[in-house]
């Protein structure tokens, strides 16, 4: 009888510690967190900050190309305005400057056309058309760096409005719950880290594409001073 006590025992403890090496594993298990879930616990909040981080990709890539566009050298497109008119063949260098198509073409077309007329006048010309020609190029910058200021703090009013939710809701159960609260809490994070991110990211490429502007008129600044030098050379 004890042997068959002890044997009942036995087989019983071999059944307990199986169920225990097989329930072990699913308690113990870690919850993954998803990047894609997490956005969309972000709540509505992530709707306009998906629109800003959509229209700021849209500028800077639209902005991107017409700059780069604009800024391919035109070395060469000097060298041949001079030629021209120490030839004295000023209908070629305006012909020239209109198949350019760029911005420091269009300037200098300005300048020729203005040719016989006083140098004030010339000069007066070439900076209202330069004025121009920047202020295309500058096209929606200014909207890209509004995204930059404007989608952390539209994070952080996401987040702030959550935790508000999250309070209120304690407030009505009378109770506090760390695991609620920590959950909701982290959950409305979300809308912060994703505004530093797009307006991170918007800074900066908004002042790429300012720093190009720069190149450029710098350079239309320089061409544009060589071009008044030429036209005041003795015999012009």
């Amino acid at each position: 009888m004890i042997s068959l006590l002890q044997g009942a025992t036995d087989t019983a403890n071999q059944i307990l510690d199986s169920a225990n090496t097989i329930t072990q594993p699913i308690t113990t298990a870690p919850t993954e967190l998803h990047f894609i879930d997490l956005l969309f616990k972000g709540g509505w909040v992530m709707i306009p900050l998906a629109f800003l981080a959509f229209l700021g990709l849209v500028i800077f890539v639209e902005r991107y190309l017409t700059i780069r566009k604009a800024s391919k050298s035109e070395s060469n497109l000097m060298l041949q305005i001079k030629q021209y008119i120490h030839e004295g063949r000023l209908d070629n260098a305006i012909a020239l400057c209109k198949n350019n198509k760029s911005p420091l073409a269009r300037m200098l077309e300005k300048g020729l056309k203005r040719i016989g007329r006083p140098i004030k006048d010339i000069e007066a010309a070439i900076e209202n058309n330069g004025k121009l020609e920047v202020s295309k190029l500058e096209k929606n910058l200014g909207i890209l760096g509004i995204i930059a200021g404007i989608a952390p703090m539209l994070g952080f009013v996401g987040t702030i409005i959550g935790v508000i939710t999250i309070f209120h809701d304690v407030s009505i159960k009378g109770a506090i719950e760390i695991g609620t609260i920590s959950g909701g809490l982290y959950t409305k994070m979300i809308t912060s880290a994703t505004g530093l991110i797009i307006g991170i990211i918007s800074y900066v490429l908004y002042h790429i594409l300012n720093m190009m502007v720069e190149r450029i008129i710098l350079r239309m600044e320089t061409d544009a001073i060589e071009f008044i030098d030429l036209l005041e050379e003795p015999g012009k």
